[in-house]
């Protein structure tokens, strides 16, 4: 009970920074969707279906490499997503601060998110998947600095889809939401946990 309350307000905070800060001001972050726009230029599929696919792909070796716990939590976690960004983004509220700021407050907001989940032995069904499963094997690798790592190479890629504007952004948002995951899951207290769980 206790982890499915950490999944739930997991995704309530990762739900608020996207719906009022990450999609309004289209901070590009290395995630899903964004490989699924640069899919949608090379292959001419439509986006959302290219963003399902990928994301069917990442529960299975969610399954194959993680276990069954891991696969029913993310499936979990992925459905509040669903519901939290529907529900929030409908309010239509809008946010009106500077960039730095703006990326300063989803990054901490993400974080906060991506840390419950991964502290209940969840995946927000994104490439923290990968990143989880690389420190399942290694635990030399750390969960952040392997999403970064993730997340930077996938907006390299999509260099010519994004532009250099959105590429440089999401490369700021990049580096400082993850150094605050960094520093969460590092965080003595909180840790044993997960290293026990991981």
């Amino acid at each position: 009970m206790k982890d499915i309350i950490k999944i739930i307000f997991g995704n309530i905070f990762i739900t608020i920074s996207y719906a009022y800060l990450i999609v309004p001001y289209k901070i590009i972050n290395g995630g899903v969707t964004s490989s699924a726009l640069i899919l949608h230029v090379v292959t001419g599929m439509n986006i959302a279906v290219l963003a399902n696919i990928v994301t069917i792909l990442l529960l299975l070796l969610c399954f194959v490499f993680l276990g069954k716990e891991y696969l029913f939590k993310s499936i979990l976690s992925s459905c509040c997503y669903m519901l939290f960004f529907n529900f929030f983004y409908a309010f239509k509220i809008s946010v009106h601060l500077n960039i730095i700021a703006i990326i300063i407050i989803a990054s901490v907001l993400l974080s906060i998110g991506y840390y419950l989940c991964i502290t209940a032995n969840a995946s927000t069904v994104g490439y923290d998947v990968i990143a989880l499963i690389l420190h399942h094997k290694n635990k030399k690798i750390e969960i952040a600095v392997a999403i970064r790592c993730i997340n930077l190479i996938i907006l390299f890629i999509g260099l010519s889809v994004y532009g250099l504007t959105s590429i440089i952004s999401g490369i700021v948002f990049t580096f400082v939401y993850s150094y605050i995951l960094g520093k969460l899951l590092s965080w003595n207290p909180w840790n044993r946990s997960l290293s026990h769980s991981v």
